[in-house]
């Protein structure tokens, strides 16, 4: 099966780049990348933990066969080497909205304009090929690392949903809401091509 609206397999190409439809053949590969205690620190998951990991990543792969998400692998343009992965997910076909999330990469690429990159590759897919009038984002409100980085692409910030989700240990989080929309899109183009 395939996500509605996304013809399955998805690659998506950039210089520094690939995009990669994550497979139940890489699932160890990428928990691997997810053992680094660094990238968990602000986060609301420890996808560390192997009981954490496996069961989310696989429903990530039903959830690409029942067109709710399409799953990723973040990979080096030429080695092919996996230094993350990133989501489409909450694919609602009928209001063309999609959210881009459950990014991770290697500690070793922040900073590098890796992210950025990975950003511009799914955008453009969203606003290009799949026609959607909005892409959201969400971050944990305190995770201060991930909001910058959505600040940097040129997401505008839409407020705080207090209480929003509850976290593993129970807890009540907050979460800090961002977006494109496609009318944004073709400047925002302009300046993470740049």
């Amino acid at each position: 099966m395939e996500t509605p609206g996304i013809a399955h397999p998805v690659i998506l190409r950039g210089q520094q780049i690939e995009l990669h439809p994550l497979e139940f053949a890489s699932l160890d590969a990428l928990f691997s990348i997810a053992q680094d205690p660094a990238i968990w620190r602000l986060t609301s998951v420890d996808y560390s933990v192997k009981e954490n990991f496996y069961p989310s990543f696989t429903a990530a792969l039903r959830d690409r066969d029942t067109g709710k998400a399409y799953p990723f692998l973040i990979c080096l343009a030429g080695s092919g080497e996996i230094i993350g992965t990133t989501r489409l997910l909450d694919i609602v076909q009928e209001d063309r909205k999609v959210e881009i999330g459950v990014t991770f990469l290697a500690s070793r690429y922040w900073g590098t304009g890796i992210n950025s990159a990975c950003k511009y590759l799914l955008l453009a897919y969203c606003f290009e090929t799949l026609r959607v009038n909005r892409v959201q984002f969400r971050a944990k409100s305190n995770n201060v690392r991930s909001r910058r980085a959505l600040e940097k692409i040129g997401a505008t910030f839409e407020g705080i949903h207090r209480q929003d989700k509850i976290e593993p240990d129970g807890q009540a989080r907050d979460t800090a809401f961002f977006s494109i929309v496609k009318a944004e899109w073709p400047g925002l183009k302009a300046t993470l091509a740049a």
